[in-house]
């Protein structure tokens, strides 16, 4: 459904945009296409007071802490390069913005990103950032249990397969909230602190 409103208590939270992820090939956006609209997104939600959460993925070299469990693509510790899980400069930097560190796909589980949003009465999250079919879909499913509106920036994320990122936005994403542009959402939130 697209986007009808948003919450005067809502919070801006992009996934992974950090230096490796932002430089891997992605579609139907590039990684700085990604990075500059949500950059736009985030000054919007800076200038209302409204809160900015950056969401970054790390573990140690050896994998010692990443989630456990079988997988048929076992991760590859140590062949990262020292910085990849630093946020983008575009991005970094601002004071009031809260930072949240997450081991697995989905920034709620194991983080402390529901206690912060509570804490401010948030009450709706707009969602952005890499990669749409797991950062971004296991936030929102997660969100959505969490009882949260939720908001999905749809040309502020992109993903590794076109597939993917397709069936997150055709079939995933109308089950969980509502979508719309980067210049939808700044026009409603606009609007919404105003009310």
């Amino acid at each position: 459904m697209t986007i009808t409103a948003l919450d005067p208590s809502s919070a801006l939270v992009i996934i992974d945009l950090q230096n490796a992820v932002v430089g891997a090939p992605m579609v139907p956006y590039s990684g700085p296409e990604v990075v500059a609209r949500a950059v736009e997104l985030a000054r919007a939600f800076r200038e209302h007071r409204a809160p900015v959460v950056l969401v970054r993925v790390t573990t140690r070299a050896d994998g010692s802490d990443a989630a456990p469990g079988r997988t048929e693509t076992p991760g590859r510790p140590g062949s990262l390069p020292e910085g990849w899980d630093a946020i983008v400069d575009d991005l970094a930097g601002h004071p009031d913005d809260i930072t949240v560190t997450k081991r697995t796909w989905g920034a709620l589980h194991g983080t402390d990103l529901d206690l912060q949003l509570r804490r401010r009465g948030v009450t709706q999250i707009v969602l952005a950032g890499l990669t749409t079919s797991i950062g971004v879909e296991s936030t929102a499913r997660a969100a959505y249990e969490h009882g949260y509106h939720v908001t999905l920036a749809t040309d502020a994320m992109a993903d590794l397969d076109l597939e993917a990122h397709r069936n997150s936005m055709q079939r995933i994403f109308p089950l969980l909230g509502q979508t719309g542009s980067t210049t939808e959402i700044v026009a409603m939130l606009a609007k919404a602190r105003t009310t």
